[in-house]
């Protein structure tokens, strides 16, 4: 059996000023984990996914639009997201998220 480990998801997702990096961290036949930087301010703007996914805060706060719910989530947070629910997240501080897609 294998495995991967990643000591520290910060050190490989540096927050960009003023802007919004992603980058592909883990992929295999049934997910996909793609980390996500955020500066203050910054958003993934409305969209859906074809997927069921998960999003998992690692430091900061986000505004989370869920369909027509709104929640604010900092690293205490788990979210589960059914396949093309609409959503949205901004940063409301320098933040750093997981977004697992789950095929």
């Amino acid at each position: 059996m294998s495995h991967t480990v990643i000591p520290d998801v910060t050190e490989i997702l540096d927050i960009p000023d003023d802007g919004t990096l992603s980058k592909v961290l883990y992929r295999d036949d049934r997910i996909r984990v793609v980390g996500f930087a955020f500066d203050a301010g910054q958003e993934l703007t409305e969209h859906t996914a074809a997927v069921p996914a998960v999003l998992q805060v690692v430091s900061g706060r986000f505004k989370v639009t869920l369909g027509d719910d709104e929640v604010v989530v900092g690293p205490e947070a788990w979210v589960h997201m059914d396949a093309h629910l609409q959503h949205a997240v901004v940063a409301l501080e320098p933040s750093v998220l997981l977004l697992t897609l789950l095929r």
